[in-house]
């Protein structure tokens, strides 16, 4: 389905991509950026890996994930998208324009697609918003090169303790806060620390029995800030 929508009722103005530009113009923008926006419901592929890349996304409403594959055939979730994120910006600049990865809805979502072109390319109304528009978009993909950079750092430690204690510091930092709700449930954290879901869920017990951290369901309480920390390293 695609139709118009409220761009002043929208998670849209707050996005990094439109950062520093007001509701109004904003609104205007879209005139010049002809945007689609699309529905999807739950466990719809909103993007498949290997397909043809057009546009960036951006999530509105609901829950994705950006999934990958291995060749054996196992899925490893790189990351999962919440309304305001964006996904594709990686291939914006890219030689190759196929999607890298799968985007599967978690939830019925709202997507908001942008053509790489209406960013990167001459606005032939020379709108005075569109070197800030470049400006984000370039803001957002070193951002994303750093986050990449922290799903590697997972990937190299070895012990399934130092995997989970490093994710849960990740979040406190984030947070500043030693009582926090996990932005993902179990099986997609297991998929993100690329261990399996019952021998993470194992070592969560154990690290519960030795006091280091409490939980229940997705709310987690650091117990032991110095001994998580120590594991991390």
């Amino acid at each position: 389905m695609i139709y118009i929508f409220d761009v002043k009722a929208s998670v849209l103005p707050e996005t990094l991509l439109f950062e520093g530009i007001e509701k109004d113009d904003l609104a205007l923008m879209l005139d010049c950026l002809e945007p689609r926006i699309c529905d999807y419901k739950k466990d719809e592929f909103i993007t498949m890996a290997g397909d043809a890349f057009e546009s960036v996304g951006i999530l509105l409403k609901g829950k994705a994930a950006v999934i990958k594959e291995t060749f054996a055939g196992n899925r490893v979730v790189i990351a999962i998208l919440q309304p305001g994120d964006m996904f594709g910006e990686m291939v914006v600049f890219s030689k190759n324009p196929v999607w890298p990865s799968t985007v599967i809805a978690q939830e019925d979502c709202m997507v908001f697609f942008l053509s790489g072109n209406k960013i990167t390319g001459q606005c032939d109304k020379v709108c005075p918003w569109h070197k800030t528009l470049i400006l984000n978009m370039l803001k957002i993909v070193s951002e994303r090169a750093l986050v990449l950079n922290k799903k590697v750092e997972y990937l190299t430690i070895k012990s399934m303790r130092g995997k989970i204690s490093a994710f849960l510091m990740e979040q406190y930092k984030k947070t500043g806060k030693t009582t926090f709700v996990l932005p993902m449930n179990r099986n997609d954290m297991a998929d993100f620390l690329n261990v399996s879901r019952p021998s993470m869920s194992r070592e969560m017990s154990r690290m519960k029995d030795e006091g280091i951290i409490d939980y229940h369901r997705s709310a987690i309480k650091i117990k032991d800030i110095e001994a998580l920390r120590q594991y991390a390293e």
